[in-house]
C-alpha cells in the first residue's frame, strides 16, 4: 500500500497511521466461503464491505503461511506460499486488490523467531552437522546427565529442548516441539528472512506485525531468552534491508517490552520498528504462581496507573499500540467490562477508553460487537495447544480439572478463537458446514447482522469512535494527561492540543458513581459520543451511571 503521496503531506513526525485503525483478523475462525469449517481467505474478501462500513484502515491477518498447524499458523513450513485451507496465493493477491480499491491495507503476521519442524531448513538441518542448514536452527549436545543441555521451559509447558534421535542432539523450542527456533547470529538466516520480506512487501502489503520479536536476540548458553544484545541490531538491520525503504506500519509483539525499551524499538531515529504491542496492562492481572490460568480479582487503580505509565513514556517520541484484546487474550467485555449484566453499556465504556488515548487502536475480530468468552465445559471443547498442554500440567501438578477449566474460562486463548457471529443463522453465519471449533452459544443475539441495524448498538459505537479519531486532531496527537488516579471505579483523563481540550470520563463499575471533579475539567462543551445521553457541561459534581462513559470536548480557558 504506498501511502508516499499522503505522507508529503504530513507535518514532521507526523505518519498515515497515527490516524489509522487496525483490525485483526483470525482467518480461521472470521468466515469460511466453502463449507468446510474453517475461514479462509475468499471469506475475508467478501466481508471488506462491512469493514469498510466500519470505517477500519488496516486489517491485520494472522499467519495465513502453508502450515501443519500444530499452533494454527504461527508454526510456518513455506514462507511463501498460502496454507490450502485458507486459499491460494492468487486469492491472497486478490485480496490485496479488492482491500486498497476500499482503501484499506493488509497486514501481514511475521513469524521468524521460529519455523515448523516441516520446513525444509529444519528438514536439512537434521541431515547433521555437516549439512550446510545445520546453523540455520540452534543445536547443542546433550547435557553431563545425557538430558538437556539447559533447564530452559517452553512458553506451551516442559522443556525448552527436544532431543533429535537422527544426530543425538538437542534442538531449542521456546514454544511447541514442532516449532523449532531460528538461529538469528546466522547471517544466512537473517538474508533469507530479508528476501522472504521483500517478496511481500513486492505484493503490495501494508505491514507487519511480527511475533515475538523480542525473542530473536536470545542467547541460550546463558539462559537468556528476551532482549538479548543483538536484539537491536537485528532490527535495525532488518529495517534497512526491507520496510525501512516502504512507507508501512511494522508492530512488534513484545512481551518484555518497558517503557524504556519501547523507545528503543519504536523511537523516531532508532529506524527500527512504529510501534510495540506491550502486556504489562493484561500481566498485572495475573496470578504469581498460575499465572493467567488463576487470574486476580480485576483492580482499575492497577490498570490505570499502567496505562497511564505508557501514555506518559511515549508522549513525545514513539507511539502506543492500544488494544484490549487479540487472538491470544480473552474477550475484552469479558475480562474488564459485565458480559452478563452491562454487555452493550460496558463493551461501548472499554471501547471509548481505548480509542480516545494516544496511539493507534486494534480492534480485534467480534470486538466491534460485542463478543464474549465461550462458556465450555469439557478440555475436549478446546482446540489450542497452549490450553491442552497447561491442562496436562497443571493437573498432574495438583489443580482440580474444574478449576482449570474455569480458569480456562477466563483466559484461554480459545476464547477468542470462535467463529466470528455473523447473524443468527447456523454456527452464526460463519459456516454452512462444521465449525472447526465450536460457535459461542449466544451468537443468535451477539451478532454482526443485528448489530448493523441497531442505532444504538455496540458496532455503531465502534464506528463513531473511528470516525472521530480522523476528524478531530486533539484525539491523535492531544497531550495526554490522567486525573483521579486512586479512585476505584472512575477512570478520568483528558487531551490537550492548541485550544481544545478532550475530557473523557468512564466508569468501570456495575453501580452508579458519584465523582467530583478538578475545578479546571468543569466546562460547557459539545459531547462527541456517550453510551447514555450527551453530557454537554462538565460540573465539578458529576453522577454516573454503571459502566456509563462519555467524551466531551472543550475550549480551554485562558
Amino acid at each position: 500500500m504506498n501511502r508516499a503521496s499522503e505522507q508529503e503531506a504530513l507535518p514532521a513526525g507526523r505518519k498515515w497511521w497515527h490516524v489509522s485503525t487496525v483490525y485483526q483478523i483470525y482467518p480461521r475462525s472470521f468466515c469460511d466461503s466453502n463449507g468446510d469449517g474453517i475461514g479462509d481467505i475468499a471469506g475475508i474478501t467478501s466481508k471488506l464491505g462491512y469493514l469498510k462500513s466500519l470505517g477500519i484502515d488496516l486489517i491485520w491477518l494472522s499467519p495465513i503461511y502453508r502450515s501443519p498447524m500444530d499452533d494454527n499458523g504461527y508454526d510456518i513450513s513455506d514462507y511463501q506460499d498460502i496454507a490450502p485451507e485458507f486459499g491460494t496465493l492468487a486469492d491472497f493477491d486478490h485480496l490485496v486488490v479488492e482491500a486498497r480499491r476500499r482503501g484499506i491495507g493488509i497486514m501481514l503476521d511475521l513469524v521468524v523467531n521460529h519455523t515448523s519442524d516441516e520446513h525444509p531448513w529444519f528438514l536439512e538441518s537434521r541431515k547433521g552437522p555437516g549439512n550446510p542448514f545445520r546453523d540455520f536452527y540452534i543445536w547443542r549436545r546433550p547435557g553431563p546427565d545425557g538430558g538437556p543441555p539447559n533447564d530452559l521451559m517452553s512458553s506451551f509447558g516442559g522443556p525448552a529442548w527436544t532431543l533429535d534421535p537422527l544426530s543425538g542432539e538437542y534442538y531449542l523450542h521456546l514454544f511447541s516441539r514442532r516449532q523449532p527456533d531460528l538461529n538469528w547470529e546466522n547471517p544466512a538466516v537473517r538474508r533469507e528472512i530479508y528476501k522472504m520480506m521483500n517478496w511481500w512487501l513486492e505484493r503490495g502489503i501494508a505491514g507487519f506485525r511480527m511475533d515475538v520479536i523480542d525473542y530473536i536476540g536470545k542467547q541460550v548458553d546463558q539462559g537468556l531468552v528476551k532482549d538479548g544484545p543483538r536484539l537491536h541490531e537485528y532490527l535495525q538491520e532488518m529495517n534497512r534491508r526491507t520496510f525501512g525503504r516502504h512507507d508501512i506500519l511494522t508492530v512488534g509483539e513484545c512481551w518484555s517490552a518497558t517503557p524504556g525499551s519501547a523507545l528503543l524499538y519504536s523511537g523516531r531515529d532508532r529506524s527500527e520498528l512504529s510501534m510495540v504491542f506491550q502486556f504489562e496492562h493484561v500481566t498485572q492481572q495475573w496470578d504469581e504462581i498460575y499465572g493467567k490460568w488463576r487470574p486476580k480479582a480485576f483492580d482499575l487503580v492497577k490498570l490505570k496507573s499502567v496505562l497511564s505509565k505508557w501514555q506518559y513514556a511515549l508522549s513525545e517520541d514513539g507511539w502506543n499500540s492500544l488494544f484490549w484484546g487479540n487472538h491470544d487474550l480473552p474477550r475484552a467485555v469479558s475480562q474488564y467490562g459485565d458480559a452478563a449484566g452491562y454487555h452493550s453499556q460496558s463493551a461501548k465504556m472499554l471501547a471509548t477508553v481505548l480509542h480516545l488515548m494516544k496511539g493507534t487502536p486494534f480492534i480485534y475480530q467480534g470486538e466491534e460487537i460485542g463478543m464474549t468468552n465461550v462458556p465450555f465445559t469439557t478440555i475436549d471443547q478446546y482446540r489450542d495447544i497452549e490450553t491442552l498442554n497447561m491442562h496436562r500440567l497443571h493437573v498432574e501438578a495438583g489443580l482440580s480439572p474444574e478449576d482449570f477449566i474455569k480458569g480456562a474460562n477466563q483466559s484461554a486463548r480459545d476464547n477468542a478463537r470462535t467463529p466470528m457471529q455473523w447473524n443468527a443463522a447456523a454456527h452464526g453465519g460463519f459456516t454452512k458446514g462444521v465449525p472447526w471449533i465450536e460457535v459461542n452459544p449466544n451468537y443468535a443475539t451477539v451478532n454482526a447482522e443485528a448489530a448493523m441495524t441497531d442505532e444504538r448498538s455496540i458496532w455503531n459505537h465502534y464506528r463513531k469512535l473511528i470516525a472521530l479519531r480522523k476528524t478531530h486532531p486533539v484525539i491523535v496527537y492531544g497531550l495526554y494527561q490522567s486525573w483521579l488516579d486512586q479512585h476505584p471505579d472512575a477512570f478520568v483523563y483528558s487531551r490537550a492540543l492548541d485550544r481544545d481540550r478532550l475530557v473523557v470520563i468512564a466508569n468501570f463499575a456495575p453501580h452508579k458513581v458519584q465523582l467530583t471533579l478538578p475545578r479546571e475539567l468543569a466546562n460547557p462543551g459539545t459531547c462527541l459520543i456517550w453510551n447514555y445521553e450527551p453530557v454537554d457541561t462538565l460540573g465539578e459534581n458529576v453522577d454516573l451511571k454503571p459502566y456509563e462513559a462519555f467524551a466531551i470536548l472543550c475550549e480551554m480557558r485562558e
